[in-house]
C-alpha cells in the first residue's frame, strides 16, 4: 500500500515559499496550542532558504519550537556545506530566532561521525515522538535526507523495521560523510512535507512514483503518513 500523497503545484517558488511556510506554521502553532510545545526537522540545500525565511517570520511561539535536521554533512559549522549553518543564517531568524536548535554534528567526533551516532541519536530521541513536522528535500539523484543510491547504510536506513534513529552514510554522490535521520524516524511524524523545484525533480519523482528505483520512492511506498508534495516550477 502507498502513502496518501497530496499534490501542491505552484507557478513559482515565491508562492510556494509562503504556502508552505504559513501551512507550516499553522502545523506548529496547533501543536503548541494542543501540548504546550512543537517540534520539526528540516532538510539543508539550497531548496528550502526563501521558504525558511517566510517561516522565520510567522508569528508563533517560537520558544517552545525544537528545530532539528533530517540530515547532515559531516562538516562543523564554519564549513559553508553546513546544513546546520544555512538553517542558522536563514531560519533562526526574525520571529524564530528565540527558537531551540538541534544541529546534528558533533565537534567531540569531529574526525568520526560513526563514533558520535550513539550520542546524537539519543539527543535526537530526547525531542519526543512524533516530531510535529517533517520537511523533506530531494535531489535530482532521487536521493532524500541522505539516502542517496549506492549509500554503504542505504538499505539499513531504508528498512522499515529499523529501530535506530541516526546512521552514517557514505555514498560517490553525497561528498562528505554524512548522518541522517533513518526512515522510520523520519515518518515518525505527525505531518511530512517534501518540498521539490524544477522540471526535473518532478520527473524524477513521477518516476518514482512509477515504480522506478530511487530512494525517495521508499517515502511514496510507505503507508505510516501522507506525504504532502509542495512543487513549483
Amino acid at each position: 500500500m502507498n502513502a496518501k500523497i497530496h499534490q501542491h503545484d505552484f507557478a513559482d517558488k515565491l508562492t510556494l515559499a509562503d504556502a508552505l511556510a504559513r501551512d507550516i506554521a499553522g502545523k506548529l502553532d496547533a501543536a503548541i496550542k494542543a501540548r504546550g510545545k512543537a517540534s520539526i526537522a528540516v532538510s539543508g540545500g539550497g531548496t528550502p532558504k526563501v521558504m525558511f525565511a517566510v517561516l522565520a517570520e510567522q508569528e508563533i511561539d517560537w520558544s517552545k519550537v525544537t528545530i532539528t535536521l533530517v540530515d547532515e554533512r559531516w562538516v562543523d559549522e564554519d564549513n559553508e556545506r553546513s546544513n546546520a549553518r544555512m538553517v542558522r543564517n536563514t531560519l533562526i531568524a526574525h520571529e524564530a530566532h528565540v527558537a531551540a536548535f538541534l544541529p546534528l554534528f558533533d565537534k567531540a567526533h569531529a574526525d568520526d561521525v560513526d563514533a558520535a551516532l550513539e550520542g546524537v541519536g539519543e539527543k535526537v530521541d530526547a525531542l519526543g515522538k512524533p516530531f510535529d513536522v517533517v520537511v523533506l528535500g530531494m535531489g535530482p539523484d532521487g536521493h532524500t535526507a541522505s539516502f542517496f543510491p549506492g549509500g554503504d547504510h542505504l538499505a539499513e536506513a531504508l528498512d522499515l523495521n529499523g529501530t535506530r534513529s541516526v546512521l552514517s552514510m557514505r555514498a560517490g554522490g553525497a561528498g562528505e560523510p554524512r548522518i541522517t535521520l533513518s526512515l522510520p524516524r523520519v515518518l515518525d511524524t505527525r505531518t511530512l512535507y517534501l518540498h521539490i523545484e524544477g522540471a526535473d525533480k518532478k520527473d524524477v519523482l513521477a518516476k518514482a512514483q512509477a515504480g522506478e528505483d530511487f530512494p525517495i520512492a521508499a517515502v511514496l511506498k510507505q503507508d505510516r503518513v501522507p506525504v504532502d508534495v509542495y512543487w513549483a516550477a
